[in-house]
């Protein structure tokens, strides 16, 4: 960045931040907001009210009152934000990613807080979590969204709950449901996601992978070893085909017929498997780190999934390996449509460094993790702003990027288009996945796309 693109930050900033004007009806939480933001993006070391505050000019409590108190609508800033996104960054193989961060604090006032998992220690610890929703598109990337993950503990504990400012109405909820919120508010205000991929906390849950059946979003989500279901179809009766002379309840229809194999682990149907034996490993790459390229193999095969009961229909298993390492084995499972490439569900499957950069940028840029706050609405704001000001860090950075190959630090191949995020090293020409024919069940028509069958130009072209 040279010293003309630093002087035009001000001004760019201004016109940014006019955004959301509506979201105030006085001016001084108006001005406010241009402290907070200019406050996270300013070089301080920590990025809490005080020392943001002292920047100013103005009382810390001026801040925390523009959190707690002040009147100004922060749900139609996060709507407005998302509209941003929608209006000047849709992509064709735009991506939402789902993910959760932690953020360790001492005592027992802040909201949500409780001795869990903390990712950012990698131990069991006093820490607060919250779920947050990415979208990744090419080489651009931002936050959406964030909302807090609150404990049973806190939930059954309604007096501990209204002291810490958390509605009644909010309750403790699993973070894939969470996650689908997220998700629905974003696409209520206009933001497509091609597709969403998610780590196998949120892959393990099969209503989580129905509910996105359900809203006809294509997906890649991450599942254990241990993810159930069958290889075959098995065989369903619709009727009863001769009168039961036997006495009790009339048995349910459709249902599995009894002689049906159960469902096995996905473990067990890549190591036993005739699908999975016989089908050669094919090899892609995806990308560079400092010790060489990263190469996975990956092979495929169609799933069926146990719901209520009855065999879905076919979802794909995709199992990828580590070729430097054989022993890093990762599953994954998708609705995606049959004839979709495979190098195409890997390109998704492997777009969640997207959000670990967004969780780096905003606590190490924005002072994302460097929240002092005991109430739920100062969270909640706290949360919304810092979206709002890495929003206008990735704007800048697109817009400044030019004609440059690749982001930092995930150099593009040669021969490369420019996005950085996926190459294929050795394409497998005309594959598809099995099936192929089948209709895409899980699209609405109205609303159905062509999925990209030919994603790359080249054996070395970059998925984007």
């Amino acid at each position: 960045m040279d010293a003309q693109q630093i002087r035009k930050l001000r001004p760019m900033l201004n016109k940014y931040l006019g955004e959301f004007d509506d979201c105030f009806s006085r001016s001084e939480p108006a001005e406010n907001l241009y402290v907070y933001v200019s406050g996270q993006l300013s070089n301080l070391p920590r990025k809490s009210i005080e020392p943001m505050a002292d920047r100013a000019g103005v009382p810390p409590r001026t801040l925390q009152q523009f959190l707690s108190l002040a009147a100004w609508d922060d749900p139609l800033m996060a709507d407005r934000l998302a509209e941003i996104v929608a209006r000047d960054h849709a992509h064709p193989l735009s991506i939402g990613i789902i993910d959760e961060t932690s953020d360790p604090k001492k005592g027992d006032k802040t909201p949500g807080v409780k001795r869990q998992w903390c990712g950012a220690l990698g131990k069991v610890d006093n820490c607060v979590v919250t779920v947050h929703l990415s979208y990744a598109a090419g080489d651009f990337h931002t936050l959406l969204a964030g909302e807090l993950f609150l404990p049973e503990e806190w939930s059954e504990d309604r007096e501990r709950c209204r002291k810490a400012g958390i509605p009644d109405e909010m309750v403790h909820r699993p973070k894939w449901q969470i996650a689908l919120g997220l998700r629905d508010q974003a696409v209520a205000n206009g933001v497509r996601f091609e597709w969403t991929t998610a780590d196998e906390g949120y892959g393990e849950v099969p209503a989580f992978h129905f509910a996105l059946d359900d809203r006809g979003q294509r997906y890649v989500l991450e599942v254990p070893c241990t993810f159930h279901g069958w290889l075959r179809r098995p065989a369903v009766l619709q009727k009863q085909h001769h009168s039961p002379h036997k006495r009790g309840p009339k048995p349910r229809f459709p249902r599995l017929k009894v002689k049906n194999l159960p469902t096995i682990e996905a473990r067990n149907m890549v190591r036993y498997c005739k699908a999975f034996r016989t089908q050669p490993w094919q090899k892609f790459y995806v990308k560079d780190s400092t010790l060489g390229p990263v190469v996975w193999e990956a092979k495929t095969a169609p799933l069926y999934l146990k719901r209520d009961g009855l065999p879905t229909w076919p979802h794909w298993l995709i199992v990828a390996r580590n070729v430097l390492s054989p022993g890093e084995v990762k599953y994954f499972v998708s609705n995606a449509p049959a004839g979709t490439p495979l190098e195409v569900l890997l390109m998704v499957a492997f777009q969640r460094y997207h959000v670990e950069r967004c969780f780096e940028e905003e606590k190490g840029e924005l002072g994302m993790d460097h929240f002092e706050v005991r109430n739920y609405r100062s969270l909640k704001r706290h949360l919304i702003l810092t979206a709002v000001s890495h929003l206008f860090l990735a704007k800048v950075r697109e817009k400044w990027r030019g004609e440059k190959s690749g982001p930092d630090g995930v150099p593009t191949p040669p021969g490369g288009r420019g996005t950085g995020a996926f190459a294929v090293a050795d394409r497998p020409g005309t594959h598809e996945l099995p099936a192929e024919g089948s209709r895409d069940h899980h699209r609405d028509p109205a609303t159905q796309r062509e999925v990209p069958t030919q994603p790359c130009e080249s054996p070395q072209a970059v998925v984007a």
